[in-house]
């Protein structure tokens, strides 16, 4: 699948862990509670197959899994009906072998530019085909 785009999805783990993406199976879950007009844009790009990397935010700081594009965007049900917001569907995919860390990721210098380093704040970024392939590698995928 040539088009298929990669992304990075953060969730704080006592809000959403991990574990509970998996137990979550293979129907996914709603990427809720996106209160950010960037990190918006973000979600309604996202296409059916495309693939994320699961990051435990504040608590932990590193990416752990991987996720997969169930559902495109539509109205997140968390939000009050005149608000803007939107979800898509992911469901886990695998667990890294080896979580990466943030300070991993910012002491490879060819992730410099990775959004994660440049836009550490946003919850929802865009990866680019290079900066998978790299942090695949370092998560022994």
């Amino acid at each position: 699948m040539a088009d298929k785009n990669y992304w990075l999805l953060k969730s704080e783990p006592s809000a959403w862990s991990w574990d509970q993406q998996v137990k979550a199976g293979a129907k996914g879950t709603a990427w809720t509670g996106v209160r950010n007009h960037l990190a918006k844009q973000k979600l309604m790009a996202m296409k059916v197959g495309d693939r994320g990397f699961f990051y435990h935010s504040n608590e932990g700081k590193e990416i752990v899994g991987i996720v997969e594009i169930v559902r495109t965007h539509y109205p997140d049900p968390t939000a009050e009906a005149s608000d803007p917001w939107v979800v898509v569907d992911v469901k886990a995919v695998k667990a890294l072998a080896k979580p990466v860390t943030l300070a991993a990721i910012k002491a490879e210098k060819s992730l410099a530019k990775m959004a994660l380093v440049t836009s550490a704040r946003l919850s929802v970024q865009p990866v680019t085909k290079t900066e998978w392939d790299i942090v695949m590698q370092m998560g022994g995928g």
